[in-house]
């Protein structure tokens, strides 16, 4: 499941693009990094990836997924999941019924996707939660409780918009630690946006520095940058 972007732009219409063309391959099981200051496209960018580009937008270059063309295919088609800051879980279901949502349609058989949901609720430590109000949740069990909701629907990409940045320090590490142990034990190719060197040190994979974008032979003219953290043998990490 390798994530490909190749010289990828976003521009809004009738402007310059918001930062350099961008090329990159995220291997399976990798999270790469997105960086950069406020407003530079960051987020822009994951939705060019999951086929949720505003209309103000126009996007160039090419994006591939396993070597299959994303861009004139939908989002329901993509199989690109997605985690924002806000853990959202629907209020008038329960949390079970909120995971049976995301469910593959290759789960078929209400006991077996039962089965899923109650499965999916263990692994996040959320056993016995199935009936539960998703009101009645800590900010860490939701944001588990969605994760196993993406996780469900077996994207083959995974975009995360600072999933992370709202939780408090003890929770945002076992939560980045819970979500890149699955990203990785099931071979899915993510990227991430953050602001947090903390998040980019635990991913172990590229990181790109988005910067603004100028004309060439402008005097304000700089390409982002892309650079890879050497591989950590304690994380299973090969170069």
């Amino acid at each position: 499941m390798t994530l490909e972007l190749h010289e990828v732009a976003v521009a809004p219409k009738g402007a310059g693009p918001l930062f350099p063309p961008i090329t990159l391959t995220v291997r399976p099981g990798e999270v790469a990094t997105v960086m950069g200051p406020s407003g530079i496209g960051k987020s822009t960018l994951l939705d060019a990836v999951g086929a949720h580009l505003a209309h103000g937008f126009t996007l160039s270059g090419s994006i591939r997924l396993d070597g299959r063309d994303l861009l004139p295919l939908p989002p329901e088609t993509r199989r690109v999941g997605l985690m924002f800051q806000e853990a959202v879980l629907f209020p008038h279901l329960s949390v079970g019924d909120n995971l049976a949502f995301g469910l593959a349609r290759s789960v078929r058989g209400r006991a077996a996707r039962r089965a899923a949901v109650e499965a999916a609720l263990d692994r996040a430590g959320l056993a016995d939660l199935y009936d539960r109000d998703p009101a009645t949740l800590s900010g860490g069990q939701r944001s588990r409780a969605a994760l196993m909701r993406t996780l469900l629907a077996e994207p083959r990409a995974l975009l995360l918009d600072e999933p992370f940045s709202k939780l408090d320090a003890t929770l945002r590490g076992d939560l980045r630690a819970f979500t890149f142990t699955h990203i990785r034990s099931r071979k899915i190719s993510a990227l991430l946006v953050t602001h947090d060197p903390a998040d980019v040190e635990a991913t172990g994979g590229s990181v790109i520095e988005l910067t603004e974008w100028a004309p060439r032979g402008s005097t304000r003219e700089c390409p982002h940058h892309t650079r890879r953290r050497n591989p950590d043998p304690e994380r299973g990490e090969t170069p």
